[in-house]
């Protein structure tokens, strides 16, 4: 490693973006944008990459752009069309244009979302395991059909074609990261976030292997998950392309959330289960527990 590689990231002053500035400042020269602010804040610059001028200005100079720029996952369409699309495009053209030599494009676990709503995963994210096996439940893997499960979802899917694109098109390397939950308190605070979750360690560990990853591997798409017990989704490309080892695991937390549950917490019902698979607004109050990414 050389702290002379400059890392810049998009949407900064989110979660994720503050988390990993702190945790690449040692080994990386690192600059975040934000659209949000005063420009300066925080060490943070003012740009708006769903305009092509500012994602231009944003990464010149960069070797690595880090692309955290969208809305929540709860936001409509009209916005995702708006904000989220246009800056993952801008800021692929932009790299492109300026000589990036990677993007490293923050994908979501929303582009398969819908996965969720089919057995045995419906079961898994309502916590219900009764006769399951966590060993033998296959797992979601990027070689399977998308399936978003909102427009936050498609629009990420867009994203995603958009990376290809450039990729195969341009030569641009991008690896996109369908990350999962991670929340301000790094562990789980429902059922489905012991499926579900990514660490601020295992986050910042998926992003140096991007970051470090063969200058030939041109393009990956990979889910950002910790090592969890109960994980529906694999990492056995990521772990063979960019060498991700995940060393945290929900279960760490499951005594501890089981305790604050209360002596009176039972497991889900049949009803609630069938709800879960029939109803997919209902997959998306289980996630509304503080996390920034579902």
């Amino acid at each position: 490693m050389t702290t002379s590689r400059r890392v810049l990231i998009t949407g900064a002053r989110g979660l994720i973006g503050q988390l990993l500035r702190k945790a690449l400042a040692e080994d990386y020269e690192v600059a975040g944008v934000d659209r949000r602010g005063r420009g300066g804040q925080d060490g943070l610059s003012r740009a708006d990459t769903a305009r092509l001028r500012h994602a231009e200005r944003a990464v010149e100079g960069a070797d690595v752009v880090i692309d955290l720029a969208s809305a929540h996952w709860q936001q409509p369409w009209d916005v995702v069309r708006r904000n989220n699309i246009p800056a993952a495009w801008n800021t692929l053209e932009a790299a492109r244009r300026r000589g990036v030599r990677r993007v490293i494009y923050a994908s979501s676990n929303h582009v398969t979302g819908l996965y969720e709503c089919d057995d045995p995963y419906v079961r898994i994210v309502a916590g219900d395991y009764d006769g399951l096996d966590p060993a033998t439940v296959p797992r979601i893997s990027t070689a399977m059909p998308i399936r978003p499960d909102s427009p936050y979802g498609v629009g990420k899917a867009l994203g995603e074609a958009a990376a290809r694109y450039y990729a195969e098109g341009h030569g641009l390397s991008v690896l996109c990261l369908r990350v999962g939950t991670l929340n301000r308190a790094g562990r789980p605070s429902a059922p489905r976030h012991f499926a579900t979750l990514l660490t601020h360690a295992d986050m910042a560990s998926l992003i140096r292997c991007c970051i470090e990853a063969p200058p030939d591997l041109t393009f990956g798409v990979f889910y950002g998950v910790s090592a969890n017990r109960w994980r529906i989704w694999d990492i056995e490309d990521a772990r063979h392309a960019i060498g991700y080892e995940p060393s945290g695991d929900a279960e760490e937390w499951r005594v501890e959330l089981d305790s604050s549950a209360g002596p009176g917490a039972v497991p889900p019902s049949a009803s609630t289960i069938s709800r879960l698979r029939a109803v997919l607004p209902e997959r998306g109050r289980m996630r509304r527990a503080g996390q920034h990414k579902g």
